[in-house]
């Protein structure tokens, strides 16, 4: 029986045993790989296809998004009602996403249903007929989007930064506008899907309480396909940064409240230095009792909330700082920004505060590890990077080894104020 009177033992997050559960992989008769784990007390699993699809290899501004967007709008035999009619009534969720390399279709599902399921999929892959009334109401959806958005000061900030960071033609910094929606032809997603899903670099992410035969039904629907294993050849986009560092932009004349961006480039999580700046940036700004909340948020009043956080691209990454505040203490939070960086770069972090953070890491490890599709998502970003477990098992270990030293020769490395671009948009 349960002592209400003794309290329950404490134990610091630090000090858990957490591992990473082993993928298992398997490869299909056409080479493309599957990454599983058979997890789970529940009858549910997922079910992910990753096709090297994003906007990283288009020729043409978003058609890698409208391609993505238009896969469950209707195939040879199949109108976009039905296909979401057939996958609601077995209780399943399709869904798919189109990032800056990668792009997915992601089914989720009750585990007796998967055979019934997967043909379907397999049909979006290989016969979406890219509608033109689908595409067209699309186009009018996304710039109705669009001009709304355009009045919202941190939309137009979330823009602008990254084009000063990567160049407005770089696949991280190229945002769209009205006419490059009412650009895109239906010959142009169809040629990016034959090209990049029919006939697509791609690889299956598979987790939950699989059937016994999971193996054999993905290789029958999707092993007999014309895809590909690994990533397509190599695409370089050069980055043309801009070169003014301080932006101030006025998009709305009567606006109260200003977005607050700034950025700096930093390495991928490839770099040796990335795991110790994941630290650095937790105690900077990374998580709720960081120092730019302590101060910007509780001590100086000028934000509902600010947060640092490193980009997680595969290819070029930046360190960025996010907030909005007081049109009128916007550059006064700006200085605080900076006051907190050189707090950092000339004085160590004591033992109370890296504890905390410690403890505040692993503990969100340990959230991250809470069932089976948060553990494929993590298995899939380190194979996207290049990555195996030993980064996991790494990553853990510098948390609990690193020296408040440590963490002050990476702020003079990273946190200097001449490598930041600012950008305030009002």
């Amino acid at each position: 029986m349960l002592n209400r009177i003794q309290s329950p033992v404490i134990y610091n997050a630090v000090d858990f045993d957490l591992q990473l559960p082993q993928l298992q992989s398997h490869t299909l008769d056409n080479g493309v790989p599957v990454h599983y784990l058979p997890l789970g007390e529940q009858d549910v699993m997922q079910v992910e296809l990753v096709f090297y699809a994003g906007n990283w290899y288009e020729q043409k501004n978003m058609v890698a998004a409208a391609t993505n967007f238009l896969l469950k709008n209707g195939t040879s035999t199949k109108t976009a009602f039905e296909i979401n009619e057939h996958f609601d009534f077995y209780g399943a969720y399709l869904n798919r996403n189109c990032y800056s390399e990668t792009a997915t279709l992601t089914l989720h599902c009750l585990s007796k249903h998967l055979s019934v399921l997967l043909p379907v999929m397999a049909e979006l892959v290989q016969d979406a007929t890219m509608p033109a009334d689908e595409l067209a109401i699309y186009q009018q959806n996304q710039q109705q989007r669009l001009t709304v958005n355009l009045k919202k000061c941190d939309f137009v900030a979330n823009r602008y930064i990254d084009a000063y960071l990567y160049g407005k033609q770089h696949p991280y910094g190229i945002y769209a506008d009205a006419a490059d929606y009412a650009a895109i032809t239906q010959a142009d997603v169809q040629a990016f899907y034959q090209q990049y899903y029919q006939q697509g670099h791609c690889m299956i992410m598979v987790a939950g309480k699989l059937p016994a035969d999971v193996l054999t039904q993905l290789n029958d629907v999707f092993g007999k396909l014309p895809l590909k294993a690994g990533s397509p050849s190599i695409v370089n986009h050069t980055i043309q940064p801009a070169e003014e560092k301080k932006y101030r932009v006025v998009n709305d004349e009567a606006g109260v409240q200003g977005a607050i961006r700034m950025a700096r480039h930093f390495p991928t999580r490839t770099h040796p230095d990335f795991k110790g700046v994941q630290i650095l940036n937790n105690i900077f700004g990374g998580y709720f009792g960081s120092r730019l909340m302590t101060n910007i948020r509780e001590d100086k009043g000028y934000t509902y909330g600010i947060h640092s956080y490193l980009q997680n691209n595969l290819h070029d990454s930046a360190w960025m700082i996010s907030t909005e505040a007081g049109r009128d203490v916007c550059e006064a939070t700006i200085a605080e920004v900076y006051k907190e960086m050189e707090l950092l770069r000339n004085e160590p972090v004591d033992a109370e505060e890296l504890d905390l953070v410690r403890n505040y890491m692993m503990g969100t490890l340990l959230g991250d590890l809470d069932g089976p599709f948060q553990m494929i998502a993590r298995w899939k970003n380190y194979i996207l990077h290049g990555l195996d477990e030993h980064y996991f098992n790494d990553s853990i270990h510098t948390i609990r080894t690193i020296t408040p030293e440590a963490l002050q020769t990476l702020a003079n490395k990273y946190l200097q104020p001449n490598d930041f671009y600012e950008l305030i948009v009002v």
